[in-house]
């Protein structure tokens, strides 16, 4: 039986209780769908049709068409309210789009130049751009949530624009350093201290990076050393403490041998600094600087193997550009300590507390009191102002892009 002789209601009953067989074919098109329905409904006189005859037909249309119940009746309410059933497509989706390609275009550029920060970091630096920089194209960014950051990355539009150790050696406890956590005070210049090794390749050592970072202001030097002997160690970790604008009153590292040494520890003692070391069982200690490793050490350098020769030319990068870029142009969270109902610290990082290091710093009260005698905030303040933050990231990549081609070709000729 086909469906053209189909006649009666009961005999829609019929088939729908599978008492008979019948041959059709739905068409795939929508619109002559649409007409399909509407021939039938005027065919089986839809509007002078009983409640259940109403039912029956119902139930064989949706049969028919594999459209859901809440479907038919909105096709039947249409054949009803004009005597047809037109296929309108849809023009758009019915929402209006805030963010254009333009938009997404320009944090595709912020997130390459920026080494893809946290979706916070990137609406700091688009307000940042906006009210420091006068950058007004990143207006609509700066006004952006978070999570709609996220959103964009994921886009189609986005993705077309962008694709994308070694241990610490255990060793005998000695009595250089004292193990505990350092008293801040609320002042900076106890900075946390760690390593960063830079692969191994055919059983030869990659250079290695060292990382400090100041725990109130986040203020942070990474240099270079060839090894992590005291003779390539101690003049980088000279180096880093005169990089500081403000004095440096406590040092902070983990039990590793390459600071928990005679040599390490009378160099701070004429220096007045404080030696504290990590805990046993509280990994917290050394998290500060453990986290600048992965977000800043490892986004700007990666894994693959350094040999040892380029630690000099790396240091004379990270001075040059690494340095003033994550201090004077890189925001960066910072916590805020509250008790909750228990009685219980805990660490609230709010958007509100995002700023750079620098900015940091001279909020702090009595700032000028903590910087090196000689220095001011009109200097510094000559450093930050040069450039924009997206000038700052676009040389620091196009430098490092430099860097990595002199090596990898070198390489290549051996």
């Amino acid at each position: 039986m086909s469906i053209d002789n189909l006649t009666t209601i009961k005999e829609l009953e019929n088939f729908l209780h599978g008492s008979q067989h019948l041959a059709y074919s739905v068409p795939g098109n929508k619109g002559e769908r649409y007409k399909l329905i509407e021939k039938l409904l005027v065919r089986f006189r839809y509007e002078s049709s009983d409640k259940k005859e109403k039912g029956i037909l119902i139930r064989f249309l949706m049969k028919l068409s594999g459209y859901s119940r809440a479907q038919v009746v909105r096709l039947i309410g249409q054949y009803r309210e004009t005597g047809r059933i037109s296929y309108r497509p849809a023009k758009n989706n019915g929402f209006q789009s805030k963010y254009s390609a333009k938009d997404i275009h320009l944090l595709a550029d912020l997130d390459e130049l920026h080494e893809t920060p946290c979706g916070h970091a990137i609406k700091k630096l688009a307000e940042r751009a906006c009210a420091i920089h006068g950058e007004n194209q990143y207006e609509n960014l700066a006004t952006i949530s978070v999570s709609h950051i996220y959103n964009l990355r994921a886009s189609a539009d986005y993705q077309r624009q962008r694709r994308h150790f070694e241990k610490t050696r255990p060793t005998k406890q000695v009595s250089i350093g004292e193990r505990r956590k350092p008293h801040t005070l609320g002042k900076p210049g106890f900075i946390r201290i760690d390593t960063v090794h830079q692969g191994d390749q055919d059983g030869r050592k990659g250079i290695y990076h060292i990382n400090a970072v100041d725990e109130i202001t986040q203020f942070e030097v990474v240099l270079s050393a060839e090894k992590i002997s005291e003779q390539y160690l101690l003049p980088v970790i000279t180096q880093m403490l005169e990089m500081f604008p403000f004095a440096i009153n406590g040092f902070h590292s983990d039990n590793g041998s390459e600071y928990v040494n005679a040599k390490v520890a009378r160099l701070l003692n004429k220096l007045l600094i404080e030696f504290t070391k990590s805990r046993a069982r509280k990994s917290n200690d050394n998290a500060l600087v453990e986290s600048k490793n992965s977000s800043v050490v490892r986004k700007q350098f990666g894994y693959s193997h350094i040999p040892q020769k380029w630690a000099a030319t790396f240091n004379t990068f990270n001075r040059s550009y690494l340095f003033p870029y994550i201090n004077y142009h890189r925001p960066c969270f910072f916590p805020e300590t509250v008790t909750d109902n228990k009685g219980k610290l805990r660490k609230r990082y709010e958007y509100k507390n995002m700023h750079t290091p620098y900015d940091k710093l001279k909020s702090l009260p009595d700032s000028e009191s903590f910087l090196k005698e000689g220095l001011s905030f009109e200097q510094l303040d000559q450093i930050a102002m040069k450039m924009t933050d997206s000038e700052a990231a676009k040389q620091l990549k196009q430098e490092k892009q430099k860097l990595f081609n002199m090596i990898f070709e070198q390489k290549k000729q051996a």
